[in-house]
């Protein structure tokens, strides 16, 4: 089955606001994880066109393993507490990191990475990986983007 994206100009807002039903669209009668996380990943990258947008799962107890994701080629696992993906999942918090350079501990998969935002993925209370998405500018992430990319994770936790 073809699915289109209505792509929306706008406020970010309004583009979020625009995108939300059209994820909850896609992933509705769909219960493929792998299958929902890449298409939640492509909504997004296709709407904001971020420089790198994508999931990490909890692998072991220790570290996350890469997923589905859009953008260039990236770091493979990440250790508990270490960079900003392991540092929100250890926290078990949304970390909002307006210029990686000043992140202490920050890895670097992509030197074009400038800004970032992280925010835990859960599945029945429990933290089972990390949405990343990176922008190729300073100072790209906010609260709308907090609040709305938290609203998409709840989509994904039925």
């Amino acid at each position: 089955m073809a699915e289109d994206l209505e792509i929306s100009k706008g406020s970010k807002e309004e583009q979020y606001e625009n995108l939300l039903p059209q994820i909850e669209g896609l992933l509705t009668g769909e219960n493929n994880q792998i299958a929902n996380l890449a298409n939640v990943t492509a909504a997004l990258k296709e709407q904001f066109n971020f420089f790198w947008v994508g999931f990490y799962l909890v692998d072991t107890e220790n570290e996350l393993v890469l997923a589905p994701f859009q953008g260039p080629i990236a770091c493979t696992r990440i250790r508990k507490g270490r960079g900003v993906c392991g540092t929100a999942w250890q926290q078990e918090k949304t970390l909002i990191v307006p210029d990686v350079e000043k992140f202490p501990g920050h890895i670097a998969c992509s030197s074009l990475s400038k800004s970032e935002i992280v925010l835990p993925l859960y599945k029945q209370g429990n933290i089972i990986g990390v949405l990343d998405v990176d922008s190729d500018k300073l100072n790209s992430f906010d609260e709308i983007d907090e609040k709305y990319l938290t609203q998409i994770l709840k989509l994904l936790d039925n």
